[in-house]
């Protein structure tokens, strides 16, 4: 109850903060983060503990799958240069120097400061896209970073899992390498074939609440039955979400679509308030346990923690970009990353919920766990904080020049869409076709007239004045009695869907508070 009652009180302290952080384009998570500190400060505040393998199941997995879902395979292979780079030698090197620094600097056995080094190294894709969503970037920077923030997790966690089973178990790293060399292309095969299996059964449970509650039970599902075999459980969610992604738009309605997406938002965003309230408790916790002298050893080691992780990122993205500046101008190629676009990679380095989550899945015991955590947390509010706060100025000082690509990509879609509608009208002449026919040429001449693919044409506008004065008349209908509450809410929905299908997508976009 003590748990209910506080993730209620963060929920209301974050809802409330998350204001200030649409007004002022603060990352959402940055708000959470100083939301959980706050609530797990309170005096009557009690010692929450997780189960380490519910803690990475509970957490990482829907975040995985609503990142997962919008990226296609192939915008990975288009850009996998870069975000092998990223996802791959930027986190083994940030996991190398921060074990460095927790043997030489903290005394932690070998196994405990790499599995800190593979806690903090992945940045988070939920702070990063939650910021970069209020800019005008370049696109392909923008699918780096989603594409980096989908496989890093898988390295880091082989790393962690490696370091946990080293340090608990008594096996040498060398003895769980062919084990962690299966779990990656294992996890990958297993999501597919999970992907597969959903596609088959999803089907019968279409347009039922019994479908939505299947989408949970598969994507935790297949976490847990990767865990089970000893494979890549990040890899196996990632593979399995873009597999239905690929096909599963083309098989579900307009309306499970839109409250399935619903439903996963508010779910990713209630696991991350869950993540910060608990990890702030574990924080409080420590620092009421540690004492004076220790408690201050642990504070600096953890600012050299965050110090380490901004920097190393920092110095492999500049050398990154001016060598493949150097290799381009050499074979003379085009499409080398800017220096502009490479301080905001090396700048989107938030830490988040990967990282909690991962701090929280430490077993009991387990060596320096206290000051692997408080470090975790340092990094986590760190990060939040002083990047998250100065990742937007630092992009309208940059000033980049915009991309169109996604506006023109998305109007040529929009004009043969149209096209596709009125030749399929073909030679009807009847009054109705008149009329559709008119309405698709005026949106025709609205998109072909300009690049914005979000254009509302006068027919929309007018359309959706119509509804509103529906809208009004069917309350009224429903106040003076005239119509019950069951014919009220079904011409509701119908309104509903005639307002969507009128309006520019960002009108009814779900946004964070």
């Amino acid at each position: 109850m003590a748990l209910f009652e506080l993730t209620l009180i963060l929920l209301l302290v974050a809802i409330l903060m998350l204001q200030v952080s649409r007004r002022f384009t603060i990352p959402y998570p940055t708000i959470l983060a100083l939301a959980g500190v706050v609530v797990a400060a309170l005096p009557w505040a009690p010692d929450i503990a997780i189960d380490p393998h519910l803690a990475l199941a509970l957490f990482i997995a829907p975040a995985l799958l609503d990142a997962a879902y919008d990226l296609p395979p192939r915008a990975l292979r288009r850009n996998w240069l870069p975000v092998i780079m990223l996802a791959g030698v930027a986190v083994l090197l940030t996991t190398a120097a921060v074990a460095w620094a927790g043997v030489a600097l903290a005394g932690l056995p070998l196994a405990a400061a790499i599995a800190l080094g593979a806690i903090v190294a992945p940045p988070d894709a939920a702070a990063a896209s939650a910021m970069l969503s209020h800019f005008e970037l370049p696109r392909r920077t923008v699918t780096v970073l989603k594409g980096e923030s989908l496989l890093n997790d898988a390295v880091a966690l082989l790393i962690f899992s490696g370091a946990v089973s080293a340090a608990t178990a008594s096996e040498s790293f060398g003895s769980l390498a062919p084990q962690l060399l299966i779990a990656a292309p294992g996890g990958l095969i297993l999501g597919i074939l999970f992907g597969k299996l959903y596609l088959r059964l999803s089907a019968g449970l279409a347009g039922t609440l019994g479908g939505t509650l299947f989408e949970f039970v598969a994507t935790f599902g297949a976490w847990i039955i990767a865990e089970r075999l000893h494979l890549s459980a990040v890899l196996c969610v990632v593979a399995y979400a873009m597999t239905i992604a690929r096909y599963i738009p083309e098989r579900q309605s307009p309306r499970d679509r839109v409250h399935s997406y619903a439903v996963w938002e508010a779910t990713v965003f209630l696991v991350n308030v869950l993540a910060f309230l608990l990890m702030g408790l574990q924080a409080r916790a420590i620092l009421t346990r540690l004492e004076r002298s220790d408690l201050w050893d642990a504070l600096a080691f953890a600012g050299i923690v965050l110090a380490i992780v901004i920097l190393v990122r920092l110095a492999w993205v500049m050398l990154y970009n001016r060598a493949i500046n150097l290799i381009f101008a050499r074979i003379n190629r085009k499409g080398a990353p800017s220096i502009a676009q490479s301080l905001v990679v090396s700048w989107c380095g938030m830490r988040g919920l990967v990282t909690l989550a991962t701090a929280l899945a430490l077993p009991p015991g387990f060596p320096a766990r206290d000051t692997i955590v408080l470090a975790a947390l340092a990094v986590v509010l760190g990060t939040l904080i002083l990047q998250g706060l100065t990742i937007g100025p630092l992009i309208r000082f940059l000033a980049f020049k915009r991309d169109d690509s996604f506006d023109r990509e998305m109007a040529a879609a929009r004009v043969a869409l149209i096209d596709a509608a009125l030749s399929d009208l073909g030679g009807r002449d009847d009054e109705a076709a008149r009329g559709l026919r008119a309405v698709y040429v005026a949106d025709h001449a609205a998109t072909v007239g300009g690049l914005n693919p979000r254009h509302v044409s006068e027919t929309d506008r007018l359309r959706r004045r119509s509804i509103a004065a529906k809208r009004k008349t069917l309350a009224e209908m429903r106040r003076s009695g005239q119509i019950e509450d069951d014919v009220f809410h079904a011409l509701e929905m119908e309104l509903d869907w005639a307002e969507l299908a009128s309006s520019p997508p960002e009108r009814f976009e779900i946004v964070e508070g």
